[in-house]
């Protein structure tokens, strides 16, 4: 019998989904790859500061999660294109909402992190005294 999917619990599978899409570089790819199929060079341009190790890990466990295809053209040089599934474009509507909810609160957050590095700091140099 199969229990009804309950992501608070640690052994749910899917957890390991939330974890995939939660994961900041993948949720990024996912988003460039809106534009159609790119190849890693221009990927990495646009996901930006991510090393080619990691975006090479994202991907392949993107790949191997059926949200990306790897395409290879037999031409010199090589050509490599990723693409999104159908599965991975459904994720492009909640992962949409997500950045406009971030883009949106950003300030606020700043804001947040401000004071309570603040608080921080002034509670430590109170200990100090």
């Amino acid at each position: 019998m199969l229990l009804e999917p309950n992501i608070l619990d640690p052994n749910c599978p899917s957890r390991l989904v939330f974890q995939r899409i939660g994961d900041k570089w993948a949720s990024l790819v996912i988003q460039v790859l809106e534009a159609g199929p790119m190849r890693f060079t221009d990927l990495r341009g646009m996901v930006a500061v991510v090393t080619p190790k990691v975006l090479t890990q994202t991907l392949r466990a993107l790949e191997r999660d059926g949200l990306l295809t790897r395409t290879v053209y037999a031409q010199v040089p090589p050509r490599v294109d990723y693409e999104l599934t159908d599965l991975g474009r459904s994720l492009l509507p909640p992962l949409k909402t997500l950045r406009q909810w971030a883009e949106s609160n950003v300030v606020q957050m700043d804001a947040a992190r401000d004071s309570y590095d603040a608080a921080q700091d002034e509670a430590i140099l109170a200990a100090a005294h």
